[in-house]
Order: structure tokens, then sequence, then C-alpha cells
């Protein structure tokens, strides 16, 4: 299942945690500059048909210690939360996103069924002990202008922020690109940043999906600039098809370069589908912007 699919069906994504509780069970070494960007996967996009734990396995055998998760808990009982927290502990492994399902945040008839979904994830969140949850628009609604809808936005955010809050949690705000989802309401990562600005709520910040951007209208380091007070969280793929750096058209190492440039300590997450075996494809994904992003990190 690719991520087109995963956006038919889910429309807003989520994680959320603890952050005193996620020190001590990711097992991150001590000897990393922590001021740095930390570097997860999406596991969508890893070994699809394969079991849980194997994907998982694979995340940690190229040399990750964060995962995002879109709803792949969702069938789980109590046991399978202990069972895969302690495979996560076993391998330094710690979920820093896990989904939300629809509605999105842009439609007004829906925002109290928004906010009961919200409640579900923030306790999803907790047991995973994770921190962020990522939140789509969802879709055009036929007959309501654009202006209605970003304002259904900033109120559904405001509520939703302020709920997050209350757990440690933040909601980061994705746009999508018109050619995976022509019907979704945001399609900028400029108009993400503009509601949360509105939102003014340190809860609320914006996830930048490079590839959703670059195929939306480019100009990916303009708006990283612009908005880098409000970014949380940076997903990674390359155009077209989205797979690894480096295979098609975005300049990701000046990308990266300036996400150190203005001190970005959020997370980079790579969303990527592998062209080659997702192991060492991963890996070198990892080591390639780990030679940018963390040149200060101490080895041992």
């Amino acid at each position: 299942m690719n991520r087109r699919q995963f956006a038919s069906s889910v429309l807003a994504a989520g994680a959320g945690s603890v952050m005193a509780a996620r020190a001590v069970q990711t097992g991150a070494s001590p000897t990393a500059d922590r001021s740095l960007p930390n570097l997860s996967v999406m596991l969508w996009t890893i070994l699809p048909h394969e079991p849980f734990e194997r994907r998982v396995h694979a995340v940690a055998e190229a040399g990750y210690q964060y995962i995002e998760l879109v709803n792949e808990f969702e069938r789980w009982t109590t046991q399978d939360f202990d069972k895969f927290q302690g495979l996560f502990n076993a391998l330094s492994i710690s979920v820093d996103a896990i989904c939300v399902t629809d509605p999105g945040v842009a439609i007004p008839s829906a925002s109290g069924q928004f906010l009961r979904v919200l409640q579900q994830r923030i306790a999803t969140a907790r047991a995973l002990h994770c921190r962020d949850i990522i939140v789509l628009s969802g879709l055009q609604v036929p007959g309501l202008s654009r202006a209605a809808q970003q304002l259904a936005s900033i109120d559904t955010l405001k509520r939703g922020g302020d709920l997050a809050a209350q757990h440690g949690i933040r909601l980061l705000l994705e746009s999508l690109d018109p050619e995976e989802s022509p019907r979704c309401f945001l399609n900028s990562v400029s108009q993400c940043a503009d509601i949360v600005r509105a939102v003014g709520n340190p809860s609320v910040r914006v996830l930048y999906d490079f590839y959703h951007e670059q195929i939306s209208s480019g100009n990916l380091i303009k708006k990283l600039v612009d908005n880098i007070d409000l970014i949380g969280l940076v997903h990674i793929a390359d155009v077209p098809g989205r797979h690894e750096p480096g295979t098609g058209e975005i300049n990701y190492r000046t990308i990266l370069r300036r996400l150190v440039e203005l001190n970005f300590t959020g997370t980079v997450a790579m969303e990527f589908l592998p062209t080659a075996a997702p192991i060492p494809t991963l890996r070198a994904a990892r080591e390639y912007a780990e030679g940018i992003l963390k040149p200060r990190a101490i080895v041992g």
C-alpha cells in the first residue's frame, strides 16, 4: 500500500509522547549531540507485506532509533502494546509519530468528530511514549469557500491544540500535493504555516514534507527559511517516484545543510520507497543525512 492509498483512507496522522519517558526508553546514545535532529523512518514505506516485527527490525538494522506509524496499531490489544513496547525497548526504537483517522481539520461539520478521534489517538500516543500527532486538512467541501475551510481549520486546531497540550503532545499540520491528493484542501506548506500562525499555540506546528511541496509548487528553501519557527518535523523523499534522496530532482544536500544553519532540532523522517534492498538503502540514506546534519556527533 502506498501513501496515496493511505491518504485516501487516512485523512490525518498523528503521534504523541511524554518526553521524559522517551529519554529513558529510546536507549539513545548519551554521546550524541542531542541538539541536532533525530532521524526517523515512516514505516509504511518499508517491507509493507512483511510482519510488523520484521519491519521494525529492518529499521533498527539500518541504524535508526525512531519510527513513525500510520495505523498499524489500530487492532492491537493491550497485550500487543506490551509486546511491541518490549520490542521497541530491546531495539532502542521509539515511535515519534502515529496516525489518526478522518476527518481532517478543515471540515466545519466534522470538528467534533475530529476532536473525539484525537482524544483516542492521544491515549494511543501516550501508550507508545511519543509526542507528535500529524494531522491533515481533509478534503475540499463542495460549495464551501476556501476562507470558510481555513477558518474551520484554525478553530479546530485551537481546540485540538489545547487538548493536546494538556498531555504534552503537539499537533503537526501537513499538506499533500495535488497530484496524489487532488481533493485535499491544503496543498502548500505556506497555507499550513498561515493556519498555524493564526492558531498561535506552541502545541500546534507544521510538518514540512519536501516531496509533496516540490510537486505542489517548489521553491523549497525559501519556504523553509520563512517558516522555520513553526516547523516541528520534516519528511524526505525525492521527486519523481517518492524514492530515496539522490534519485530525483530535489537537492537534499542543500536542504539538509540549511536545516543545520537554521538550528532545526526537530525530526527528519525518511518517507521514501527504496529503489533497492530496503535495509542498505535506508542505511545509506541515514549515513548521507548524518554526514550533513550531525557532523559534531561523537562516535563510540
